[in-house]
């Protein structure tokens, strides 16, 4: 059978076949396979593949558990569940193909998403979730992003050389692999064995997409592990380490894969400076290039509202607005019991709980946070959402501390479930959109775009794309950029310090006391996310990435005085 359906049919300017591998892609509420922000970016990616007509198939795992389903305790607290899903709408291809790990055998069965379903390019899922495995390898498909080192490692080769196989089974001859992240990485040596150990060959067809911009982020294991568990298929370890270059014991699957591609790239233009500066003491890795990340527009922004923004009916626009502040009050309520205004401002923080994203950040000073919440003249209210990894007991605990301070305050509320459906009910319903990374760690950071897209204002650190997009005080606030080489402690009281006089100083003053000029962010914002930061643009310029056509940053962009702090 063919990939492509009759209502798949590719746009001869997007002829190249291409595979996209990923561990996770967030399509639809429905289709739990995905965590967070590397599978935002991926199911936008597919839309825009869908959207554009391009000759491309999505391969990723289908996750039994999915990534986990984020309940709360008896006392509000956050638990985390994992539960079975079950798919009706995934189609069995009749696929079914042998890989290795640890020495055994292990079968790996392709299922098709077709493009009519979510609007997507045509996906194949992959699982080894079925009868003719044992119990420890049907597993391996389970949990997305599995705690245990061996079953993770298990999950990329699976993802990798299961992945490739079954195209080849399917009859998708690909002509580029593009890795989002280093996690298929065993696809290329599969493909350095195939091709006749010619390296040059897997260079020609592999692409990689590299989202961590600090090399403790990017993963690496015991080279011997990885041998004894089929990682590298059939290779010896001399050789191995003769393609790759790499000669030490902990072997780095970002570095390998620079080395293996034909070409790379980072994930916003301040990003592409980070990883240039950061690998490039290395030998022998390939260019890598610069492609923002970007939204498909089509899936995030509310119709309506974007209608009412192009014709310039301020009206319909404030009237829209409400109403769908009003919807995500209903969920506030409904989670937490809290009935907020749809008259006062609502900043919402909402993304993946880690460390480094400071979710907690705004409190810092906890005096000064108390005044802002009391402020009965310009009244705020404040949301949090996300989900940490669920064996990130930091993360976890700064989640629950915000419930418990949460549960004291009237204008305070903590949710649970951000997954597509609440992240759109929050970008649509908040006036505020929050982001305070420690620069310059987060790589992109997309949920801004789609925020903006909503009529949704950034607040944020200059980081990832947002140097690409703000102007401040014109359609968004940028926190000024502080010195990275202090210690994280003086950083984080610096960004606490500014944070909270910009919303003293500016942002409110602006809301409340100048709804003409807050209504003039809001439009110019909503104005400059479109067309550059909709995943359209994207998807183009990496079909040209993929096939050596040149393409530049538009509109273009200098970031370089951007990192005169990073070190």
């Amino acid at each position: 059978m063919s990939l492509l359906t009759n209502s798949y049919k590719p746009d001869p300017k997007y002829a190249t076949p291409v595979a996209y591998f990923s561990m996770e892609f967030a399509i639809h509420q429905a289709l739990k396979v995905y965590s967070g922000g590397l599978g935002f970016l991926a199911g936008s990616h597919m839309r825009s593949t869908h959207d554009l007509k391009q000759n491309m198939v999505g391969v990723g795992i289908l996750w039994k558990n999915g990534y986990y389903d984020q309940v709360r305790t008896e006392d509000n607290s956050m638990a985390v569940l994992f539960q079975e899903k079950h798919y009706n709408f995934l189609e069995d291809t009749g696929v079914m193909v042998p890989i290795y790990v640890n020495k055994h055998q292990v079968y790996v069965k392709a299922l098709l998403l077709r493009p009519e379903t979510f609007g997507t390019c045509p996906m194949v899922f992959l699982t080894t979730d079925i009868d003719e495995n044992d119990y420890l390898a049907r597993t391996i498909t389970h949990r997305l992003y599995d705690s245990d080192t061996a079953a993770r490692i298990a999950q990329n080769i699976v993802l990798g050389i299961g992945g490739a196989k079954a195209l080849e089974a399917l009859g998708f001859e690909p002509e580029i692999f593009h890795m989002n992240e280093a996690h298929a990485l065993p696809m290329a040596f599969h493909l350095y064995t195939r091709f006749g150990k010619r390296l040059e060959e897997v260079k020609k067809r592999l692409v990689f997409t590299t989202h961590t911009p600090e090399k403790a982020g990017n993963e690496e294991h015991d080279i011997f592990l990885l041998d004894k568990m089929g990682y590298f298929g059939f290779l010896g370890l001399d050789e191995v380490r003769r393609i790759t270059g790499i000669h030490e014991q902990m072997f780095s699957h970002s570095l390998a894969a620079l080395r293996m591609a034909k070409v790379a790239n980072g994930v916003s233009q301040l990003h592409g400076v980070v990883s240039r500066m950061m690998w490039g003491e290395y030998a022998d890795i390939c260019e890598i290039k610069a492609i923002t990340n970007a939204q498909n527009k089509h899936y995030w922004v509310d119709g309506l509202l974007d209608q009412f923004h192009r014709e310039g009916n301020t009206e319909a626009y404030l009237h829209r607005k409400r109403h769908l502040k009003k919807r995500l009050i209903q969920t506030i309520a409904d989670q937490t019991g809290k009935i907020f205004s749809p008259d006062h401002i609502i900043i919402c923080w909402a993304r993946r709980f880690a460390e480094y994203k400071r979710a907690d950040l705004i409190r810092r000073d906890i005096v000064r946070f108390n005044n802002l919440i009391r402020n009965s003249k310009h009244p705020v209210q404040i949301v949090w959402a996300g989900k940490p990894y669920p064996g990130d007991m930091g993360a976890i605990s700064v989640f629950n501390h915000l419930v418990k301070i949460s549960q004291k305050e009237p204008n305070l509320a903590v949710l649970t479930g951000y997954e597509l459906n609440l992240s759109g009910l929050l970008k649509r319903g908040s006036d505020v959109w929050l982001n305070t990374p420690r620069r310059p760690r987060e790589a992109s950071g997309t949920s801004g775009m789609t925020a903006a897209m909503n009529g949704a204002v950034n607040v944020s650190i200059s980081d990832g794309w947002i140097p690409e997009f703000a102007k401040h005080g014109e359609n968004a606030f940028v926190l000024p950029v502080v010195d990275t080489t202090l210690n994280t402690d003086e950083q984080d009281n610096l960004d606490n310090q500014h944070l909270m006089d910009m919303l003293e100083q500016e942002v409110l003053p602006l809301y409340y006391d100048n709804p003409q000029g807050w209504h003039k962010v809001v439009q110019q914002s909503m104005t400059d996310v479109s067309p550059y930061f909709d995943s359209n643009r994207m998807a183009d310029e990496y079909y040209k990435l993929y096939t050596g056509q040149p393409f530049t940053p538009t509109p273009p962009v200098q970031v370089e005085y951007e990192l005169q702090s990073v070190g």
